[in-house]
């Protein structure tokens, strides 16, 4: 039987989560979708890929952009993600390198 692949969890994934998931998860954890507290430790791809569904669609009402999100949602946008960037960088991720193989 072949092995599902397993999602180590946003606290385990590239500098805390700086990953396409990590801003999925986040990005959950704006809307609602999730507590803050869940992430994502042991879920399969296919879990996380109906995680971006429906994060997608929440995002689908603002434009894709979070200066067009009500107010109380852009403070916790940017806090959820203002730490996440502060938490990466105390790991040593740096943004300006993020496309350099």
């Amino acid at each position: 039987m072949a092995k599902h692949k397993i999602y180590p969890g946003i606290n385990n994934d590239h500098w805390g989560g700086m990953t396409d998931i990590g801003k999925i998860i986040r990005d959950a954890w704006v809307f609602g979708l999730l507590s803050e507290d869940e992430t994502c430790d042991g879920w399969d791809y296919g879990r996380i890929e109906m995680l971006y569904d429906q994060v997608y669609k929440a995002w689908e009402s603002h434009g894709h952009l979070a200066s067009q999100l009500p107010p109380d949602l852009r403070e916790r946008h940017a806090r959820i993600h203002g730490e996440a960037i502060r938490k990466a960088r105390e790991l040593g991720w740096d943004p300006s390198l993020e496309n350099e193989s």
